[in-house]
């Protein structure tokens, strides 16, 4: 019994500390989106963090100060919490599974469709609220300040490895065919074969306008909020395994103290 005690307190224990990286998890997607300005989706990341991280703590002092009513809570609380994490981890990768770039012929970079993400995440990039303060961020950002200076000629740009941000909102898409100037202006006509023709129209080599309105820039912004949900989901799946651990071994301990009344009431 003291074992399975004893057990209990060090596996909550572990958890908490496991919480800490998953809130600093949710805090680093929210630092790094105010590059791309998609803050807005690493709030569940914070909370579930919070709440293991109590939980965890009460556990731990159930077990340890004999508590019974405490543990029960901890072992009800921690049922509901391992539920909400699967739901929340298989949610994460569903509407993050769709969607990738396409390595444009001769260049170094990939650009990026917006039809060819999860309908859900569309539905949260493109709603007008979210994207106008999105776009406003983006055109206060430095997201394309410095690649005029990063990428002087044509043959640097054409090599780049551009951040899907950079690929999808600094510049027209190359179907357009407009000639470089430098890298965020771009002068010509629409190529006749544009198979962009609404982000070719709406391309403005201003810079506080640039792409920032065209789809191109919506999926370029999709496309790292896929790539930081995925590693952020990974994580979950980590966290999930031991959390169902921990419950199992917590559920041994409270029907042992329950049939042998170590717990004082």
């Amino acid at each position: 019994m003291k074992l399975s005690n004893a057990l209990v307190g060090i596996l909550n224990l572990v958890t908490a500390v496991l919480a800490v990286p998953l809130i600093g998890a949710g805090i680093w997607l929210a630092t790094k989106h105010k590059t791309d300005c998609a803050s807005f989706l690493e709030w569940p990341v914070i909370i579930i963090g919070i709440i293991i991280l109590v939980i965890s703590l009460a556990g731990l002092v159930g077990s340890c100060c004999r508590v019974v009513w405490l543990l029960w809570l901890y072992l009800v609380v921690m049922f509901l919490l391992i539920l909400l994490l699967i739901c929340f981890t298989i949610f994460a990768f569903a509407v993050t599974n769709k969607g990738a770039g396409q390595l444009v012929s001769g260049k170094g970079f990939d650009e990026y469709r917006l039809g060819d993400y999860s309908t859900w995440l569309q539905r949260q990039v493109t709603k007008a609220s979210n994207w106008e303060k999105i776009q406003s961020c983006l055109s206060d950002s430095e997201a394309c300040s410095f690649m005029d200076a990063d990428f002087p000629t044509v043959v640097l740009f054409d090599q780049a490895n551009l951040t899907p941000v950079q690929s999808g909102c600094c510049k027209p898409p190359t179907s357009c065919g407009f000639t470089y100037v430098n890298a965020t202006n771009w002068s010509g006509t629409i190529a006749t074969n544009a198979t962009a023709e609404q982000d070719c129209t709406t391309w403005n080599n201003d810079a506080t306008l640039l792409c920032y309105s065209c789809d191109s820039c919506k999926a370029g912004v999709m496309q790292n909020l896929k790539q930081d949900w995925h590693k952020i989901a990974i994580v979950n799946v980590v966290v999930l395994v031991f959390l169902i651990i921990v419950y199992s071994v917590g559920c041994c301990a409270f029907r042992n103290a329950k049939r042998q009344g170590r717990f004082s009431k």
